[in-house]
Formats: C-alpha cells, sequence, structure tokens
C-alpha cells in the first residue's frame, strides 16, 4: 500500500521544511493550478511575494508542509503586528480588530488529487501545534468569505468565525472571513489544542 493512501491523514504524517529558492519551480507549478487560481494572486506576483520571504526583504516564514516526507503544501505565518502600518491597514483595515500578537496563517494543498481527504486540517492543526510550541496564543487565518472548502478544513482544526470583512478595494466583490484560535498557551483563555 502506497503510503499516502492511509487514512486518516492526521498532524503526526505532518512535517514542515522552509523553503528555499530551489523550491521555487514547484510552487510556481502549484500556483497555476485551477484550485490555486481561484483564491491567489497572479502565479508570478504571488512567486514575487515568496521570494521576498526567502530572501529576508519579508519576515513572513514560508514553507512547505509535508505528507509522510513527500511536498505536499504551501504555508506561511505572518506577524498582524508588522502589518499595522500603510498600505496594509487600508488594503485590510480588520488588522487593527484582532489581537496585535495574533500570527496569520495561510495555505494551500499543493495538488488537486490531494484535495479533500483532510490534508489542509492535518497540516493546519500541526503548523498551529508548531506555533503554539513557540510559544504564540493567538492565531488568525483569513480565506475569502466564498472559499466553503479552506472554511470547513479551518473550522476542523479548530478555528472560530471572528468576523467579515468586506474588501476596501471592491475587487470581485468578496469578502474576508476571519477566523481565530487561541492555544492553550494563553492563560487568560480557555485552551484550545488541536
Amino acid at each position: 500500500m502506497n503510503s499516502t493512501d492511509r487514512s486518516p491523514i492526521g498532524p503526526d504524517r505532518i512535517g514542515f521544511l522552509p523553503v528555499t529558492a530551489k523550491d521555487y519551480d514547484l510552487l510556481a507549478d502549484w500556483m497555476g493550478r485551477p484550485h490555486w487560481q481561484d483564491w491567489w494572486g497572479d502565479v508570478e506576483t504571488e512567486l514575487g511575494y515568496v521570494r521576498d520571504m526567502v530572501e529576508g526583504r519579508d519576515p513572513t516564514r514560508a514553507f512547505l508542509f509535508l505528507l509522510d516526507d513527500r511536498p505536499a503544501g504551501y504555508i506561511q505565518s505572518w506577524q498582524v503586528s508588522d502589518n499595522l502600518v500603510e498600505p496594509w491597514i487600508s488594503k485590510a483595515p480588520w488588522l487593527v480588530d484582532v489581537p496585535a500578537d495574533s500570527v496569520g496563517v495561510d495555505l494551500s494543498v499543493g495538488v488537486e488529487a490531494d484535495l479533500g481527504k483532510g490534508l489542509g486540517t492535518a497540516a493546519l492543526k500541526a503548523f498551529v501545534r508548531k506555533l503554539a510550541d513557540e510559544g504564540r496564543c493567538n492565531i488568525i487565518i483569513d480565506p475569502d468569505a466564498a472559499n466553503a472548502r479552506a472554511i470547513r478544513a479551518y473550522e476542523k482544526a479548530g478555528f472560530v468565525r471572528l468576523l467579515v470583512a468586506p474588501n476596501p478595494e471592491g475587487e470581485h466583490g468578496r469578502e474576508t472571513l476571519i477566523m481565530h484560535l487561541q492555544t492553550g498557551n494563553d492563560p487568560e483563555h480557555r485552551e484550545i489544542r488541536p
């Protein structure tokens, strides 16, 4: 039996590797796929953001997530406090409505064949555990409000709906759903541990 055929996919089967320049071709391939194009931007623009992260011009942390040691998707984390400046506050005014110590997370499963298997949920649970182990208490994720598949996966990972934010630029008329998870490291809040 192929190791990727086992079920269910749990966080214990997930690993993380920092993105390096050698991963750009793989990421470009993934970013060009329809399930990415529905929710992410132009491939060259998105890959440019990742290059900025890898080369130190952007403090966002970029990772490949692995399923049984095989690259299976992309995940990144960013600090809300780093984005409480222009132009980000104008582009995402909701940033002032979440705890400033929050870590934002974005992710996508690499290929279509891995969709609908619980991989996104497992990767997010494992990443939340990693962030909690680093002492992070407030974690947010901000899917497009129309991205039902992602929202279900994030709810399964323990995230709860916090607020819906309109797009101030009116891009496609889309709204953003801000979801929040508090880890057990915050003594003022009840434990939510994936």
